[in-house]
């Protein structure tokens, strides 16, 4: 019996380590098959009398639960949304493109948090324990809306029955508590809206620290690059042709890529003449910046004037004349930039992420500079609001009824009239994706398809040619689409859901644009491991959004009629008044403390010297890793060649020995002399015994013909004093008397 078990412990110690056996793979085969069956055949009677069944138990719930493990695995890879789709972009057109739709698959699954956030805590409580639909003014459409209402046009822009929705901030009650649950709907809204920005922050920070976390493992990427690639690339556990092809198609981009990084690398260029270009192609973006930021705020102005006059004068393009400009320079100026940064021939990778900041910097300013201009549209409405609060507490006062219960005394709320022309940017932003794929890819792509065979020139190999992915234009498109939602988001729940569905439809949508209708970049490059610079932009973009939300919140007063904290003279008042009344009173009383600025101020102090020391600690860790792995390659090229018997790499070792005047003053390594042994001087018979030579430098005069023995002293007519015993080469002083 513990012979088996030792065979069956050997068996397996074979399955484990076949992997690592420098065999053919039709042995490997054979041999890992006979140590299966071995193993299952005599694994079970290992066990003796009462404790067989219940070994044999174990071994079978051991092997089951082994399966369930690798099944679950399976499954949860199976369940990575688009986890094919992705695989099959990154084969044809590089790890590049891929990032991008990696990006997009992150964004959706965080908006698929928010919005059940939103959804769950906000806009169903409203539905199924709020006042129904018009049963008060803020629910109610105004009766001069009501003809046009349920027009197309009017619901596609979110007026009509969408602005008097759950949809919108303003639908919602000021009731400190609704249905029997007693849910305390404005603390929710309140909490929920800035939770999502918690939330986000925590999520974007966590992904960014475990992608820098990522790889690491210590090897030099630059040793052999080809060699590996040519060899280790194949995967031959592939049995499908067309996985195949996709495998072919990875490989041969991932040579170009690594061929890409090598040209670069080895680029000889006229510094002076570059620096130039560079200058005069940051100073020609620079001033198309500034051009857009001042062609906004004008159409902005212009807007608001048009806003005064009678709708019905009104043409399609006055009337959405800020989304359109909006929506054409992130048309127009992504390609400009990308023409004017050919000027500074940068490596593809450094060239994208100078691409990136260019147009987050127009997305940037085209947007603070939006809202900078509706900054005098909302204190007009501010001033018209309080007039209209007024008289309604005058009627109040005359009459004993609140006239605003049955009628709508304000026009739009402020609140709503800013976010329902984000809303319209934002769906004029997905209107203008989705056409510029579908004319700018797909028909440039069936023209040059079908014409080139009958065209005066390679359509092909010339002007328009195929389409390449912008992939910029998208990374920057999509942050400043989700910082857009974030913004909105507070004031309009049903925002997140809109872009749940429209990052849906863009994943499926551009996989598809991007394998039919683009070819892979000409010149091809590697992404970094991580996506750590698209978070970073992101982060930015989402402290960039907090911002006017912070400011909403703690500084302008709602509207007094119109969403959840009408009536409060801020929105945070809900949180003290829930402080007050519902909590005990020494939770006021901490609360009032932690508030207190002489206690922020020190607070916010020591977070910053944390940093700082945090910050410090990280680069001497980076160092001290630096200095490690270059140790680690240092000992494994000495091991290397004292393998291989090659010179040491020690190069101050070199020196000295090219310095030495004879070489032969090293001894030669003496061989142990495994011969019988036989008395001094002599042999056997037949035997044609060497002696050993000297440690000397050979002689030229005559062969040395008897074994070394003392060292004589020099000819009687030498000169200088003889060495005494143990004096080495006759480099001592004269022997003590």
């Amino acid at each position: 019996m513990e012979a088996l078990k030792e065979q069956v412990e050997e068996k397996k110690k074979v399955i484990a380590t076949l992997r690592n056996q420098p065999w053919r793979m039709k042995r490997r085969l054979v041999v890992l098959k006979e140590a299966q069956e071995f193993v299952e055949r005599f694994e079970g009677a290992l066990g003796k009398g009462r404790g067989r069944k219940l070994y044999a138990f174990k071994v079978m719930m051991a092997k089951k639960l082994i399966k369930f493990k690798r099944d679950f695995e399976n499954f949860k890879t199976a369940c990575i949304p688009w986890e094919r789709k992705i695989k099959d972009v990154e084969s044809h057109f590089g790890s590049s493109v891929a990032s991008y739709f990696i990006f997009l698959r992150w964004m959706y699954g965080l908006n698929l948090v928010l919005f059940g956030l939103m959804f769950g805590l906000v806009m169903l409580p409203e539905i199924l324990m709020g006042l129904p639909y018009g049963s008060i003014p803020r629910k109610t459409v105004p009766r001069e809306e009501q003809p046009t209402a349920m027009d197309y046009s009017v619901l596609f822009e979110f007026g009509g029955y969408c602005k008097y929705s759950f949809l919108f901030y303003g639908y919602y009650d000021h009731e400190r508590t609704i249905g029997l649950l007693q849910f305390r709907l404005p603390l929710s809204y309140l909490l929920v809206g800035v939770g999502i920005f918690g939330y986000s922050l925590m999520v974007v920070i966590r992904t960014m620290a475990r992608n820098a976390n990522e790889g690491g493992d210590g090897a030099e990427e630059g040793d052999f690059t080809f060699s590996w690639k040519m060899f280790t690339s194949w995967d031959y556990l592939i049995g499908n042709p067309e996985t195949a092809d996709n495998k072919y198609a990875s490989i041969t981009t991932s040579f170009k890529e690594s061929i890409v990084d090598e040209q670069e690398n080895q680029k000889d260029e006229n510094i002076h003449l570059r620096r130039f270009l560079r200058v005069l192609a940051n100073f020609m973006i620079i001033s198309c910046l500034g051009g857009s930021g001042y062609l906004i705020y004008f159409v902005v102005k212009r807007s608001q004037e048009f806003a005064k006059s009678e709708n019905a004068n009104l043409s399609w393009f006055e009337k959405n004349e800020v989304e359109f400009v909006m929506s054409l320079l992130g048309l127009v100026c992504p390609p400009l930039f990308e023409t004017i940064a050919e000027l500074e021939d940068y490596h593809p990778r450094i060239a994208l992420k100078w691409q990136l900041g260019r147009i987050f910097a127009l997305f940037l300013g085209n947007l603070y500079t939006f809202l900078f201009a509706l900054f005098d549209e909302v204190n007009a409405k501010l001033e018209s609001e309080k007039s209209i609060k007024n008289s309604t507490e005058w009627i109040y006062n005359q009459y004993h009824a609140n006239y605003s219960s049955f009628f709508n005394t304000t026009d739009v709320s402020i609140i709503l009239y800013t976010v329902v022309e984000f809303v319209k940017l934002i769906v004029s932003d997905i209107q203008v994706t989705y056409l510029t794929i579908l004319i700018g890819d797909f028909v440039r792509a069936v023209t040059v398809r079908f014409l080139n065979y009958c065209w005066c020139w390679d359509l092909e190999a010339g002007f328009p040619s195929y389409g390449e992915f912008d992939i910029s234009g998208n990374v920057l498109g999509l942050i400043f689409n989700q910082g857009m939602i974030w913004m909105g988001a507070f004031y309009a729940p049903g925002l997140v859901g809109l872009n749940v569905l429209r990052l849906l439809t863009s994943m499926y949508y551009q996989c598809w644009a991007v394998m039919c209708c683009n070819v892979p970049h000409e010149r091809v490059f590697k992404a970094s491991r991580s996506n750590n610079f698209y978070m970073g932009l992101l982060l930015l973009v989402l402290f960039l959004s907090l911002l006017p939300v912070v400011y909403t919140i703690m500084t302008l007063s709602p509207s007094f009629d119109c969403g959840p904290f009408s009536g409060q003279e801020k929105m945070y008042d809900v949180v003290m008044e829930t402080i007050e009344q519902d909590l005990p009173a020494f939770i006021g009383n901490i609360f009032t403390y932690a508030t207190n600025p002489g206690l922020i101020m020190p607070a916010v102090l020591l977070m910053v010297l944390a940093l700082y020391y945090l910050n410090a600690l990280s680069k001497g860790y980076q160092q001290a890793n630096l200095d490690l792995k270059r140790k680690m390659q240092m000992a494994r090229d000495e091991e290397k060649n004292r393998r291989n018997n090659k010179d040491s790499t020690n190069q101050v070792m070199k020196d000295l020995e090219d310095l030495l005047p004879n070489k032969s003053l090293a001894p030669p390594p003496i061989e142990e002399d495994k011969s019988p042994k036989t008395k001094p001087g002599a042999a056997r018979k037949g035997v044609n015994l060497q002696k050993d030579v000297s440690l000397a430098a050979p002689n030229p005069r005559a062969p040395v013909t008897r074994a070394p023995g003392p060292r004589r002293g020099p000819p009687g007519n030498a000169r200088g004093p003889q060495p005494g015993p143990g004096r080495g080469r006759g480099r001592g002083g004269p022997p003590r008397q």
